[in-house]
């Protein structure tokens, strides 16, 4: 291959990655438009590896589950051999994960979870809640650590508690639509002590009991919010640590907003608009320049 197309495929290649992006994470995509470019061109195509294999669990049979999975980690493992590469995704793929050294384990660990997603539809306990939550979003946290460099061992306990809060985040903003797919991302016990039940859930009714075992899970998720930050000073670069604090913002706005709904999580998905993104941003920048 000469430099000419191998320049071509990895501009293609970034391009894709860069579209996948923008179009399942608003809010990554807004907060990146800031990072240094070879630094945002790595975040893309991890994150949008990462994306595919979510939607392969996403899909509607089983067969299709397993046969999009299997095609992902096909190209994960591909991309760690000594292979050459057609496709686009795949080469700028590649070169993120020997330019920055991200351990194929990482991704191994990713596939554990999403694996256990196409049995596995309830859970005990958070502890075991916790263990999907690592796999599916902690790691994620690793692999994104790797890209944007730090300066301390510590930062990769922080970097999997930010996860850990995106994940908890995103299974109580999304109740009503794991419900409708069969599944709950709920701690069983505590759906007992707190006098939920499944019917509670099909029946999308917000009742006192389920007020309080909503404020219970934003609880917990912005305990995790606030450990992670202790992370961001740990970052290299000021543009680095700028999109770590936006991310963690734009996604506790979300519990907020589910908050101002009174917990009402059934007749809307909750979400941080532009407008507020702004907010988010411009507060970020103030307290940066104070």
């Amino acid at each position: 291959m000469n430099k000419h197309d191998e320049y071509r495929l990895l501009r293609t290649g970034y391009l894709e990655a860069k579209n996948v992006t923008k179009i399942h994470s608003h809010s990554f995509y807004y907060a990146s438009l800031i990072l240094p470019p070879r630094i945002q061109k790595a975040a893309y195509s991890i994150y949008a590896v990462c994306r595919l294999s979510d939607e392969a669990i996403d899909s509607s049979s089983p067969q299709s589950q397993v046969a999009g999975l299997n095609k992902i980690r096909e190209k994960v493992a591909h991309a760690y051999s000594h292979k050459t590469i057609a496709d686009p995704l795949g080469i700028v793929f590649q070169k993120t994960v020997r330019d920055y050294h991200i351990p194929q384990e990482y991704f191994n660990v990713l596939f554990t979870g999403m694996i256990a997603d196409l049995t596995k539809n309830r859970y005990k306990n958070f502890n075991e809640l916790y263990d999907y939550c690592y796999e599916i979003a902690g790691i994620v946290g690793l692999m994104m650590l790797s890209i944007f460099e730090y300066t301390s061992p510590e930062a990769k306990k922080y970097a999997v508690d930010l996860g850990i809060a995106m994940q908890l985040t995103n299974i109580i903003r999304d109740i009503k639509e794991d419900w409708e797919r069969g599944r709950v991302y709920l701690p069983q016990d505590e759906m007992s002590r707190f006098n939920i039940s499944e019917d509670t859930l099909r029946e999308g009714r917000v009742t006192p009991d389920f007020k309080a075992f909503m404020q219970f899970q934003i609880q917990r998720a912005r305990e995790y919010y606030t450990n992670a930050a202790k992370g961001i000073p740990l970052l290299k670069g000021k543009r680095v640590r700028f999109v770590s604090m936006a991310m963690t913002e734009f996604y506790k706005e979300i519990l907020t907003v589910i908050e101002k709904k009174g917990y009402d999580i059934f007749s809307g998905r909750a979400y941080t608009t532009a407008a507020q993104k702004t907010v988010i941003t411009l507060k970020i920048l103030g307290k940066a320049i104070r």
